[in-house]
């Protein structure tokens, strides 16, 4: 049953994605994660609490949080079969697609290359900023291009390939508990002071979540785009992160270039190593070349998920 899900929900997303319009009205689901997760922190993580009791609250946060998007989940799902029974799939692709990021992912990145090859740098560094937590605004071309490869390397996974493997794996339950501790990840789980200790379990987490389809995602990438085997396997672990390196030295290496290197976050330098050892003077061209091979490796998703569906 999960699989013909799986397939429809990346049509539906690649032919809709989340509306503009829509998102202005109602948000977006994981709205309801972000105020859930927002509440606990207000309450579970005060400065003057000491660093062991804000880890637990974090701890507890998380159970609260993921308790929520596997329960509704199933709930859904369950009330989905239960009232259409063969017809259930559908209802449950329609409450699936918008877990998946194919389309508004693609159509974030996008801008900032139109921008470039129209020699307007400023509205590019406002497109690239809206993807990417880095200070944008003394970025150069190379920079601002740089920036949109990397975040389209790193979200094909969290944004595309990891919801997808836990959809065909568990269904509703699966798809959102993953965006449930994807969206805890990426507001709380960070290495500042504030953060450390209150989002220590999201960020342990969603590396358990993020584990395969970090390197499922950068074989596909290789796959997609003929090559990049040997970057990937040498530089995938020059990243913070024990998963966002895969796809991103996947990238680097089918398109020849170098990426990450030092970057500038709240005013502060900090001197990452590079990925890849191709060109760092990247350009328009090169997001162009990066979107072809993510739209590939997006295909290569469906033909998994087609395949799933008919075995």
């Amino acid at each position: 049953m999960v699989e013909p899900v799986a397939l429809m929900a990346l049509a539906l997303d690649a032919a809709i994605g989340w509306p503009a319009g829509l998102y202005r009205r109602i948000g977006h689901p994981v709205g309801l994660f972000a105020r859930v997760i927002d509440a606990c922190e207000r309450c579970g993580n005060k400065p003057s609490q000491r660093a062991l009791r804000r880890r637990v609250q974090g701890v507890a946060t998380m159970v609260l949080l993921v308790g929520i998007a596997t329960g509704g989940g199933w709930l859904l799902q369950w009330g989905l079969l239960r009232a259409l029974g063969a017809w259930g799939w559908i209802g449950m692709a329609v409450l699936a697609f918008p877990a998946l990021a194919q389309r508004s992912l693609h159509d974030h990145v996008a801008p900032a290359a139109d921008a470039l090859e129209r020699g307007d740098l400023p509205a590019a560094r406002q497109a690239v900023a809206m993807i990417v937590g880095r200070d944008v605004d003394a970025l150069d071309e190379a920079g601002v291009s740089r920036a949109a490869i990397e975040s389209l390397a790193e979200s094909f996974c969290d944004g595309v390939a990891a919801p997808l493997f836990w959809l065909l794996l568990f269904g509703l339950p699966g798809v959102w508990a993953y965006k449930a501790i994807n969206t805890a990840d990426s507001l709380i789980g960070h290495r500042e002071e504030r953060w450390r200790a209150f989002g220590w379990a999201a960020a342990r987490i969603d590396d358990g979540a993020n584990l395969v389809p970090a390197r499922l995602g950068g074989a596909l990438i290789c796959l997609a785009g003929g090559g990049g085997w040997i970057v990937m396997m040498r530089d995938a672990r020059r990243h913070a992160s024990p998963n966002a390196g895969w796809t991103e030295a996947a990238m680097a290496g089918v398109l020849g270039l170098k990426l990450a290197g030092p970057v500038s976050y709240d005013g502060v330098m900090h001197d990452k190593p590079w990925i890849g050892d191709g060109r760092s003077d990247t350009n328009a061209g090169d997001i162009r070349r990066a979107l072809t091979v993510y739209r590939r490796a997006c295909l290569l998703l469906w033909i998994l998920a087609g395949a799933a569906a008919l075995l």
